[in-house]
């Protein structure tokens, strides 16, 4: 019985539910453990699968419901390559599976806020209506614009004693003024985030693989795609920029100036930076660190700016960029899937449900749809944040 084909499956749903993941022929092929010339089969509609193949295809690789398969014709659904401009056509090809559904999740969190929301942002004041970017701003005034909308200023940066605090302080005044920020660990680890612009509720979703400091500038750069209006997707290594449409290319330099500018002010860090000597490639770490301490960054993004002023060799800049990378590589695992879980959702998101749910305008089973997690997993997500509010 369970090998008997299944009848009424749409040759052109089973393709477009295959591209819609980014995956190829053969990378089914070899997850379903099948001859590649089998799929093909089925995508001309030549042949069929069985129900178990079927299923398999749906739950496991493609993530969609089973229903979706017998529909006349795929359903309209925007790609990557049509929502995104911030890279270059022959990186959107190779977005791998991964990719596709952490933009999939994002999408499903956007639509839930604005069901959990009825439509409205919570926000008082909302940054994008606040400060909007366009090619050939003022710099430092946009940086500063940003900077005073987000209530953070070089002293409150100061005060931070670690990269944690500063990533959690930069992320929660963003989600003050509207912006909802998600986190997760990519496969694709190239992909530093990305941004989902809204009329109502834009979100920010960036790469946990990494350093903290790393995140900040994410998180900064994603949002200033959010103050252009744009969908964006970012990658750690920026020389795809080069490979950008004229437009597209200054749009991705002014977002990067635009993070680098509001986590380092020019002006503050010229300042600070008056005493060292012209060339800086002969200074120690702690020079540096001492640096990166007061704006809560990196060392690297310290040092980068010495060599955008001209006071440090490429050479330098990507030895000690490289051993640094190297020597702040955190460790993986430990900690409970929890605490992951809950570093992830946007905190603003996760306070609104439990709110609701303790009150009993949401069920278990609600509150589990909103989050994207089980209902069994509720009640350990619950009370990690309530220990927050006790602390």
């Amino acid at each position: 019985m369970t090998r008997e084909t299944v009848a009424g499956v749409q040759p052109a749903v089973m393709r477009w539910a295959r591209e819609s993941i980014g995956m190829t022929v053969a990378d089914v092929a070899v997850r379903l453990k099948r001859q590649a010339i089998e799929i093909e089969s089925w995508e001309r509609g030549d042949t069929s699968p069985t129900y178990a193949q079927l299923e398999a295809l749906a739950y496991d690789l493609y993530k969609r419901p089973l229903a979706v398969f017998f529909l006349p014709t795929p359903p309209k659904e925007a790609s990557p390559r049509q929502e995104f401009r911030t890279l270059p056509e022959g990186d959107l090809a190779t977005l791998d599976r991964d990719t596709y559904l952490h933009l999939r999740k994002a999408r499903a969190y956007q639509l839930g806020l604005a069901e959990l929301y009825e439509g409205t942002n919570p926000a008082n004041s909302k940054i994008w209506n606040e400060v909007k970017l366009s090619i050939g701003d003022d710099l430092a005034a946009k940086a500063r614009q940003i900077r005073a909308t987000l209530g953070i200023d070089t002293e409150i940066q100061a005060s931070w004693a670690r990269d944690e605090d500063a990533l959690k302080a930069w992320r929660e005044a963003i989600e003050k003024r509207g912006i909802f920020v998600f986190k997760d660990s990519f496969k694709q680890t190239s992909i530093s985030g990305f941004c989902l612009r809204d009329d109502e509720f834009p979100l920010i979703y960036i790469n946990n693989s990494t350093t903290k400091t790393r995140q900040i500038f994410s998180l900064l750069h994603e949002l200033a795609h959010a103050l252009f209006a744009i969908n964006g997707i970012s990658k750690f290594d920026i020389s795809y920029i080069h490979d950008l449409p004229k437009r597209e290319q200054a749009i991705e330099a002014f977002c990067n100036a635009v993070a680098a500018e509001v986590l380092i002010p020019s002006a503050v860090f010229d300042h600070r930076a008056q005493s060292a000597p012209h060339s800086v490639d002969s200074l120690p770490d702690s020079f540096f660190s001492g640096l990166a301490r007061a704006f809560g960054v990196s060392r690297e993004a310290i040092l980068r700016r010495f060599l955008d002023r001209g006071r440090a060799t490429k050479i330098f800049y990507e030895a000690k960029a490289l051993e640094w990378t190297q020597q702040k590589k955190e460790s993986a695992g430990g900690g409970s899937w929890y605490a992951s879980k809950g570093a992830y959702l946007s905190d603003r998101l996760l306070r609104e449900v439990f709110s609701r749910h303790l009150r009993g305008q949401l069920s278990q089973e609600k509150a589990a749809d909103f989050l994207g997690v089980k209902p069994s997993q509720v009640p350990g997500l619950e009370e990690l944040v309530l220990r927050r509010k006790a602390q």
